[in-house]
């Protein structure tokens, strides 16, 4: 099957190839939407070394599938002309520049966490992130579910109500339903696109499950991390930070690894650095059982998106094509995305502590609405140099 999609001579090595996503996972800022625009205009415009529909296929495939997009894209690039090992490297060198930064920067925040400057510092950013989330929030709202438009609003009324349930839910109950994603998926197909299987109750349905974690270890902590964020990666779809919610609930509600305010600082380290912005989980391993830890959380968040990207690409254009697959995900899609805003409420009502706080997220908001080129880690930065600035004053 694989044969079926990977070409005869490329344009490319595959050194050429692991070498872009090394440089794109150093240099690459602006977070999934913007990595996957640079892929377009670098391999496609530029280099010419996919074909517009070559990328098109790749981004609907990384769009159907659970796990971080750019990531899964990047995977998929490397799969297309070079297979197996193509996807394998491409993948490594797109995740370990900014794995290698966010171990370096959490050994920096349990060094010098405690200090009045870096608390400071993190005073101004945990602000400026919860402004950052809400746009991104507001911003996937618009592009999965509709506009904030009545007639837009009425035709998509059922992805609106799971949208409405998931900020609900989270809200109350303070953590993510695995069991309420996937329900809004499965009621959403059963009603827009039922498969085939269901109008002919003859034929019995096929499917496959890949999962993965590392729960094999002898530290029981090493267990929980691999477990848990193997479901991260295995149930999470979209962009990367659509992740955050499920991190939230485990993270700091079931397990109490990380404070409201780490988790904040945690999710700022994701936003300050490169590449995906779903390697926050390595700064969250870190912090939890240091190096062990965080190679733990990113092995175990990115491994089912790689599986999940290797095992579908050979027949990624009869997948894409399946009515009832895209409406369990957009079904799935709605209520992650609430979530998304009920965890920005939740972690909102703990960070945003007096008027500067909220000032600075509302800043942050209006900064990403009006000023075309502002990027987050700009934003973060002045808002670090404003934090330390109030504090000292």
């Amino acid at each position: 099957m694989a044969e079926q999609i990977i070409k005869s001579k490329p344009a490319y090595s595959l050194l050429d190839i692991t070498k872009y996503f090394l440089k794109l996972g150093t240099w690459g800022f602006g977070g999934p939407v913007a990595l996957v625009g640079y892929m377009q205009r670098d391999l496609v415009e530029n280099k010419e070394w996919l074909t517009e529909e070559e990328y098109k296929e790749g981004l609907t495939l990384a769009q159907l599938a659970p796990g971080p997009l750019a990531a899964q894209l990047g995977i998929y690039i490397g799969f297309v002309h070079h297979g197996l090992i193509g996807a394998t490297l491409t993948g490594l060198a797109f995740v370990i520049p900014s794995f290698i930064m966010v171990v370096l920067l959490g050994m920096a925040y349990q060094l010098y966490g405690g200090l009045v400057w870096m608390q400071a510092v993190f005073y101004g950013v945990g602000a400026a992130v919860i402004g950052i989330i809400a746009m991104s929030a507001y911003k996937l709202t618009v592009k999965s579910i509709s506009k904030f438009e009545i007639p837009a609003m009425k035709s998509e009324w059922l992805l609106w109500l799971f949208y409405i349930a998931g900020i609900v839910i989270t809200v109350i109950t303070e953590r993510e339903e695995i069991v309420f994603f996937l329900g809004s998926g499965i009621l959403y197909m059963l009603i827009k696109a039922p498969p085939q299987w269901i109008k002919k109750p003859a034929v019995l349905p096929a499917g496959i499950l890949i999962s993965t974690g590392f729960w094999k270890y002898d530290d029981k902590t090493l267990q929980e991390i691999g477990w848990f964020f193997a479901k991260a990666g295995a149930f999470v779809f979209g962009s990367g930070l659509a992740i955050v919610p499920f991190l939230h609930g485990g993270v700091v509600k079931e397990f109490g690894w990380l404070t409201e305010n780490q988790f904040v600082d945690a999710v700022a380290v994701a936003m300050i650095t490169p590449g995906p912005v779903v390697i926050t989980v390595g700064f969250i391993g870190y912090l939890v059982a240091g190096f062990p830890g965080a190679c733990v959380a990113a092995l175990a968040t990115f491994l089912p998106c790689y599986l999940f990207t290797v095992a579908l690409a050979p027949s990624f254009k009869r997948i894409a094509k399946n009515t009832s697959i895209k409406a369990f995900v957009k079904g799935i899609t709605a209520a992650v995305i609430g979530a998304l805003v009920g965890s920005v409420i939740v972690i909102g009502m703990r960070s945003i502590t007096d008027i500067p706080t909220a000032l600075i997220a509302i800043a942050a908001v209006l900064a990403l609405l009006y000023i075309k080129k502002m990027q987050e880690p700009y934003i973060i930065g002045i808002a670090a140099i404003i934090g330390l600035l109030i504090k000292a004053l």
